[in-house]
């Protein structure tokens, strides 16, 4: 795949993760500001410090969420792009379709549900400020180690499925990737700082939100950068115009 190919599908992925970025943002908007609001409303019955706010909360649920979901729908969609483009063709002859829609699961597989599975979500306004760094780092670390972990379970399945065909290989690298994702989990630290007396209710209600943002954004993502990879990849065909009868 040639350099300008590839810069032509990474400002797609990128158009398609901005366009992603706004059925997630809405989905953000209607059901995840309950759950944020609510553990901000925990927070200040708790808390005896009570400084000024530097932005407004209704500031913070629009134009503030509106700007963070679209960043990052152009960032990751980007990223994923770059991925596709080196997983086309390596994994499997699927088409640019199929490999769009593998590329958008694995993304939210690897990049979020399997680091959330050690790292669950919390509410911004829940935990101790001090540890935030920790926290955030050790999500990232689990970020990296699942990536690397899928990358190595693809290359142990590709490697066993000329020996012993398609579905074992891809079966055992499945559990290989199960089995080591699950020493990560138990042995990396814990991340827990949800406090006491925190509604258990809402802190549910928080991480399937969580969850269902990023599932409507890859699923978005995937649609779409499906089809428009599909048009540089394999464009359609100019009908054939018979010639004009001589007079």
């Amino acid at each position: 795949m040639n350099s300008a190919i590839v810069r032509t599908l990474l400002v797609r992925g990128m158009l398609a993760g901005l366009i992603a970025a706004v059925p997630a943002l809405l989905f953000a908007y209607l059901v995840g500001e309950g759950p944020v609001d609510a553990a901000i409303a925990f927070e200040s019955a708790n808390s005896h410090e009570h400084g000024e706010e530097l932005v407004s909360r209704s500031v913070q649920s629009t134009a503030g969420l509106a700007t963070g979901m679209l960043i990052f729908g152009i960032a990751v969609g980007g990223i994923a792009a770059l991925a596709f483009c080196f997983a086309l063709g390596r994994v499997g002859r699927f088409s640019p379709r199929a490999t769009a829609a593998l590329t958008a699961l694995a993304a939210f597989l690897l990049m979020y549900l399997v680091p959330m599975l050690k790292y669950p979500a919390s509410p911004p306004a829940v935990g101790n400020p001090d540890t935030i760094g920790q926290r955030t780092a050790l999500f990232f670390l689990m970020i990296v180690l699942s990536v690397l972990l899928g990358i190595a379970a693809t290359m142990l399945g590709r490697r066993l499925a000329p020996r012993w065909g398609n579905w074992n290989a891809s079966v055992t690298a499945a559990l290989a990737f199960a089995a080591a994702v699950t020493v990560a989990v138990v042995f990396l630290p814990s991340g827990d700082n949800i406090p006491k007396g925190f509604p258990a209710s809402d802190l549910w209600e928080f991480r399937l939100a969580s969850i269902g943002i990023q599932a409507v954004l890859w699923v978005g993502f995937g649609l779409l950068f499906g089809y428009l990879a599909e048009r540089v990849l394999a464009p359609s065909p100019v009908p054939h115009r018979a010639p004009a009868p001589v007079a």
